[in-house]
């Protein structure tokens, strides 16, 4: 093998690692979060991206974004919110085209019983993945990236 084949190789092997760190978080979330307040990991993700707006609300197509999910499923998980009270959507004053999803004050009391939840799941994944030598690099690379500069 070659420098080359070694970087792809390291490469390859650094996506698997990062993408069992992220399974073995969000397995550890997903359950946390339906057994104690019946929502998934990704519902959690878009009531927290809107949230953190100013208005609580973004267009669609930015929040299919933030949630790095594609427009059909963010409009499947959005209208699942919906129907349950937590979200809404109304068309842009300034653009009828444009739609935008709001997290309702029932989505926002949902997130705040979920919230710690959430925190102390992620906190207690990531302090045991730190445990394997394959992903506390990861986790260590994690944890500087929260700092502040």
């Amino acid at each position: 093998m070659g420098v080359a084949d070694d970087a792809v190789e390291a490469r390859a092997q650094g996506w698997r690692t990062l993408a069992a760190l992220h399974a073995r978080i969000e397995d550890e979330l997903e359950r946390a979060l339906q057994r104690q307040h019946g929502i998934s990991v990704s519902e959690y993700s878009v009531l927290d991206v809107l949230a953190c707006q100013d208005d609580y609300h973004l267009r669609m197509n930015q929040l299919s974004n933030a949630v790095v999910l594609s427009q059909s499923a963010t409009t499947r998980l959005v209208n699942r919110l919906e129907d349950r009270g937590l979200l809404s959507r109304y068309l842009c004053a300034t653009d009828r085209r444009g739609i935008y999803t709001e997290v309702t004050p029932a989505g926002r009391e949902l997130l705040a019983e979920a919230r710690p939840t959430h925190d102390a799941v992620l906190s207690e994944a990531l302090q045991k993945a730190a445990e394997l030598p394959e992903l506390a690099p990861l986790v260590d690379a994690l944890a500087r990236l929260a700092l502040p500069a």
